[in-house]
């Protein structure tokens, strides 16, 4: 595993290229890396590049759906796309990833139902999907938290001896999102000292997109993420996020690298967050303009569009019929969203704990009581 020098500052702008792996660049053409190679073929490309065209119509169904009113934020992950689509396919189906309020993309290569993701943005649920049904877990909107629990679960998974028996199919690996704001958080250098002292199979899978909100990734670090990880023990290794071939080839390398026994990787995926932070966000009040317009250019779906027209693998009826695709699904989120049914109040009370605590049990009665009041009086 190499462990890449990055550049002397942690930012660069638009018009320069940092020190990371890419594979495929901005006009689509490929390129070679000595560490990490895409293994794929192009019926594979098109497969991610139908799931990033999935996932930029759900993230701007949901910013629309928020417009009218009908969720109440909406975490935009426009512009991630390639970061998210890579990195969840170099995943396998038995290792387990705890995401941030931001994985739309994550979750559907999960198989996750988008429209379950609006519960939570629409306030009727805190996430209502079993996460062992996809292995992908609850939204995490405490900012850095899902980095020890992910840890924890890799922990569990060494426990288990569910690594390094050299079986693809059963050895597992844990991964945490996050984004650059979330490196800042104690949780997650706490994470960090538990999975380099107890060696666990977990891989760190930041997206610097560049902006805490509004505070730039200047002022977080004045070197590159992924320097930090052999401080604690571990490589680090940064990709270029909006190149899905490479973010795909270095996750597959380097959850492969935790499942057999030699530990946790931190990977950058240096990227660019085009919309806001969230829709209660503006980002022009603390922005360039210029910036946007030359991360524009370096759009991560267009440059895969690129490359697989170069290679005669699409045609104009081949993306016709995925536009009408998206457009479905763009239906469906919409009918999905205004059919969600809601909560009952007392639904607040379950699945807090599993045995539930007298304290706890005497607020739902009361509770209870007091909505009874109201169903008297209107008969």
């Amino acid at each position: 595993m190499t462990i890449l020098t990055g550049a002397p500052t942690a930012h660069e702008s638009a018009e320069c290229e940092p020190d990371y792996v890419q594979l495929l660049t901005p006009d689509g053409e490929r390129r070679e890396h000595p560490d990490y190679a895409f293994d794929g073929d192009d019926d594979l490309v098109r497969t991610f590049y139908r799931d990033m065209v999935m996932a930029r119509r759900i993230d701007t169904e949901a910013t629309a759906l928020q417009r009218h009113g009908e969720l109440g934020i909406w975490a935009q992950l426009l512009g991630q796309e390639a970061a998210q689509i890579g990195a969840a396919h170099g995943t396998r189906r038995q290792d387990f990833i705890f995401p941030t309020y931001r994985e739309h993309g994550v979750a559907w290569v999960r198989g996750l139902d988008p429209v379950r993701l609006l519960g939570l943005f629409r306030g009727i649920d805190h996430g209502g999907w079993d996460p062992k049904d996809h292995n992908f877990g609850l939204y995490t909107v405490v900012i850095g938290a899902q980095a020890l629990h992910a840890v924890g679960y890799a922990m569990g998974i060494e426990a288990d001896g569910d690594v390094g028996t050299g079986d693809l199919d059963r050895d597992a690996v844990a991964v945490a999102h996050f984004g650059d704001g979330a490196s800042s958080q104690g949780d997650v250098l706490e994470s960090f000292v538990f999975a380099a002292t107890y060696n666990a199979p977990v891989v760190f899978y930041c997206q610097n997109n560049q902006w805490a909100i509004s505070a730039p990734i200047e002022r977080q670090s004045r070197t590159p993420l992924h320097w930090r990880a052999p401080g604690f023990g571990f490589p680090g290794v940064r990709v270029d996020g909006n190149d899905v071939l490479a973010t795909y080839a270095v996750m597959r390398a380097t959850t492969d690298r935790a499942r057999s026994g030699q530990g946790p990787t931190f990977v950058e995926a240096y990227t660019y967050r085009m919309g806001a932070h969230t829709t209660t966000d503006d980002p022009t009040r603390y922005r360039s303009g210029n910036d946007v317009d030359a991360w524009k250019r370096k759009d991560p779906i267009a440059r895969v569009e690129a490359y697989l027209r170069r290679a005669d693998a699409v045609d104009d009826a081949w993306l016709a019929s995925l536009a009408e695709e998206a457009a479905d699904l763009g239906a469906t989120l919409r009918r999905g969203c205004h059919e969600l049914p809601d909560p009952a109040p007392l639904a607040l009370f379950d699945h807090v704990y599993a045995e539930v605590p007298d304290e706890l049990a005497e607020q739902r009665d009361s509770y209870a009581a007091y909505l009874a009041q109201f169903e008297e009086v209107s008969r």
